[in-house]
């Protein structure tokens, strides 16, 4: 159903976004990856993954925290691709400390890739999916995007922040051929959650096994970690035409985290 389709994935050379791009490339989608890291490992992924599937893919080593970089990022899709169809905010970090301690260069790199890099993307993107009447923004935001935790004051501010930009940009776009999404995440087992599991089992003095039950996933009812393949299969059925009607929608996928 997505054949042909062409589609742009930030912060997608590990974890969530990763799996997402591999999920789009299978289903016959171009993709432009998009991340840091080693140039010549950048290179094998994105040959690799070209190969594998017979399509075109990109890659991208744009910083989301400066808007410009985003904007030249989707402008480049655009022209290699002939457009952008889907595009998926994925990229985020993460920096844990109570609010009177919050180091502010934190806060403010936080709020600018979790959250305004979506907004400069979407803004970028948008036009193009206008003139064509057809456009899928999937929004990966988190269970923090529902619901707060302590010591994540920039990480939930951004989440949420971006579960509303969500809803306004389906709201300007209804009736358009165009959707807009979030998808929810609970912890899943990626780079970003493994540091977590790492400083918690440090600054506790406990074991791993200890720090993943105890701590991480202690809220998250399933005791279980979503799986990137869950979510990326989300992704793809959000961007397909049986998920037309579905926009402005906020997904959980975490294990009965935020049923509580």
């Amino acid at each position: 159903m997505l054949k042909g389709k062409s589609a742009i994935v930030t912060g997608s050379t590990s974890g969530i976004g990763l799996g997402i791009a591999r999920a789009f490339i299978a289903q016959g989608c171009n993709v432009m990856l998009n991340g840091f890291g080693d140039a010549a490992q950048m290179e094998m992924l994105r040959a690799g993954l070209a190969a594998e599937h017979n399509v075109n893919v990109l890659y991208s080593s744009a910083d989301m925290a400066w808007p410009l970089e985003v904007a030249a990022m989707v402008s480049q899709a655009a022209r290699r691709f002939g457009s952008v169809d889907v595009l998926v905010n994925n990229a985020g970090i993460q920096h844990v400390a109570p609010v009177e301690e919050f180091p502010v260069e934190q806060w403010d790199q936080i709020l600018a890739i979790n959250l305004s890099s979506a907004f400069h993307a979407i803004r970028a993107a948008l036009p193009g999916m206008r003139s064509r009447n057809w456009g899928r923004i999937i929004n990966i935001a988190s269970a923090h995007g529902l619901v707060a935790s302590p010591f994540k004051s920039a990480y939930v501010a951004a989440k949420h922040g971006l579960v509303g930009l969500t809803k306004t940009v389906a709201l300007e776009t209804a009736g358009k051929g165009i959707t807009c999404n979030a998808i929810c995440p609970g912890y899943v087992l990626t780079p970003l959650v493994e540091k977590q599991i790492e400083d918690q089992s440090t600054v506790r003095d406990i074991s791993r096994e200890d720090a993943i039950s105890k701590i991480i996933l202690e809220r998250q009812p399933s005791r279980e970690f979503v799986k990137v393949a869950e979510v990326a299969a989300l992704a793809v059925f959000l961007a397909t035409d049986a998920a037309a009607s579905i926009t402005g929608a906020a997904y959980s996928i975490d294990g009965g985290w935020t049923a509580q």
